[in-house]
């Protein structure tokens, strides 16, 4: 299974936008200066691939996906009916490990990932181990019982966490009540750009 490795700060400084929705103060206080020892020159003015690549690579962050996954994606709602844009959010938000994070019991999308791979969530009372799992509606995603007594997924449940509208909590289970939609969240990046980019 294919994922990023590297370092995460890195990621989000090299696009100067908040993408993996941490607090740490070190990143924050570095978020304007690019990583790498000439970071702190002057940003080039980008060309319109350039700002089309620049979006996309922000998705992918925002998401934890890999270009050969991400690319299948947007290609695979290319060739349905409907507004591509929101199908596209659409599959991005119904991954399974994005929809354990949505629901507030992981502090990002990449402790999201792990607690899927590590067969800690249930699909419908089911042990699931895949991150990408598209998950349908009426589809309840609970945490296995013995992740429900980790101190930390506790200390997350004690939290005030808002459930974007597409979503149902309570306690240490949820469901997806219907299709996500654009305007049901705000996203770091512009999906215009991104279909442009793949239908050059």
């Amino acid at each position: 299974m294919a994922r990023y490795t590297g370092p995460k700060h890195r990621l989000v400084r090299k696009e100067g936008v908040n993408l993996l929705d941490k607090s740490s103060q070190s990143l924050l206080r570095r978020l304007n200066i690019p990583p790498g020892d000439h970071g702190k020159k002057g940003k080039r003015r980008l060309s319109e691939f350039g700002l089309q690549l620049r979006e996309k690579q922000k998705a992918k962050t925002t998401y934890g996906v890999l270009e050969k996954q991400f690319k299948r994606t947007v290609q695979t709602v290319q060739k349905r009916k409907g507004d591509t844009k929101e199908l596209v959010i659409s599959m991005l938000e119904t991954r399974l490990d994005n929809v354990v994070y949505r629901l507030g019991f992981a502090k990002t999308r990449f402790m999201a990932r792990q607690l899927v791979s590590h067969g800690h969530v249930l699909v419908n009372g089911k042990k699931l181990s895949i991150p990408s799992y598209q998950v349908k509606v009426d589809d309840v995603i609970s945490l296995s019982p013995k992740l429900q007594n980790n101190p930390q997924v506790l200390e997350l449940a004690k939290e005030e966490t808002e459930v974007l509208p597409f979503l149902q909590r309570k306690a240490f289970s949820g469901k997806l009540v219907r299709l996500p939609k654009l305007s049901d969240m705000q996203v770091p990046f512009d999906l215009q750009l991104i279909i442009e980019y793949y239908s050059r």
